[in-house]
């Protein structure tokens, strides 16, 4: 393939991806009747409140983002040094690709497309090591939330609540033990046979440190932190009469259950409601609220971001004279 039909591949694909996000962001922002709930709703509170609670939910979310550009930048260091404009590039591309990809899979290739060609297998494992991180939070803060649910909610025998503890502390233990000998994923790949071949692009794992690990987990943790942060901000103002352990805990609960749950990012807002609308009806009536809620979150947190990618996929050159 000659320099000329390259680059007008190149600019063909980019077209392709950034016509495809807008046209599932559009479609979709169109028809979410959630959204329109939300402007409702806001309408009846004090419109000074509303512009303070908006400024800090879209605050949260740059904060938010930021914090993954450090973890990404962080992780890719052995592999690839990355200044701070091209690791966010590398995020915010990322972003626009997830939208229209199953369970956020085009965010690896979104991201690792701006490291170099023979870089980006392991710059992928590298970044699944960030995910993985994330996981863990979601995980043991899910089980723990599920666990009190169970033994709030649910009529069940006492020694029946006692098993539930012990199965939520078995299964979230279980996800930091393997997180913190991640390298054990390098060893287990190097034993199956058809995977032989890509064995050396998980040596990668073998390289992160006790330490290292830590501090990606607390980078994870502050966002998780900051998740939380921005549904209780929202429900607090607009949902004032729940009791805030319970919606806390309600929302470690939607955030795992949504990670386990395949989708689009595109569809999660239907996900989101859905689990959300079905959990909190155990602590409230305000349904439509806490759908609207979720609603927001979802625009701000992942609709935005991927709106910005957009215009970084042009910086990306998706054909190159080596392979990779």
């Amino acid at each position: 393939m000659t320099k000329t039909q390259r680059k007008y591949l190149n600019l063909l694909i980019k077209i392709v991806i950034v016509g495809l996000a807008m046209w599932f962001v559009v479609s979709k922002v169109n028809n979410q009747k959630n959204l329109k709930e939300f402007e409702v709703l806001i309408s009846t509170i004090d419109p000074v409140t509303i512009r303070i609670l908006m400024i800090a939910v879209f605050i949260l979310m740059l904060v938010n983002w930021f914090l993954e550009v450090a973890k990404w930048k962080f992780l890719s260091r052995r592999i690839e040094e990355i200044g701070w404009w091209r690791a966010i590039k590398s995020v915010f591309c990322g972003l626009t690709w997830a939208i229209f990809t199953p369970n956020r899979i085009g965010e690896y290739g979104g991201r690792v497309l701006l490291l170099k060609p023979e870089n980006r297998a392991s710059g992928a494992v590298a970044m699944g090591v960030g995910l993985f991180g994330q996981l863990v939070l979601t995980s043991v803060f899910g089980a723990m939330g599920i666990a009190w649910f169970v033994t709030t909610f649910l009529e069940t025998p006492t020694p029946v609540k006692f098993g539930v503890w012990i199965l939520a502390a078995i299964y979230a233990l279980a996800f930091v033990v393997l997180y913190f000998n991640v390298s054990w994923v390098d060893y287990l790949v190097g034993k199956v046979k058809f995977l032989t071949k890509i064995k050396p692009y998980f040596t990668v794992l073998e390289n992160f440190t006790l330490k290292e690990l830590s501090r990606v987990l607390f980078i994870s943790a502050l966002r998780y932190c900051i998740f939380t942060s921005q549904y209780i901000l929202l429900m607090m103002i607009i949902i004032p009469d729940l009791p805030l352990v319970s919606m806390v805990l309600m929302i470690f609960i939607m955030f795992f259950i949504q990670s386990a749950v395949p989708s689009l990012d595109i569809f999660d807002f239907s996900v989101r409601s859905f689990v959300a609308s079905n959990l909190y009806a155990y602590i409230t009536t305000q349904e439509i609220a806490v759908m609207a809620i979720v609603s927001c979150v979802w625009f701000v947190n992942l609709i935005l971001p991927a709106i910005i990618g957009s215009f970084f996929v042009f910086n990306v050159n998706y054909l190159s004279d080596r392979t990779s």
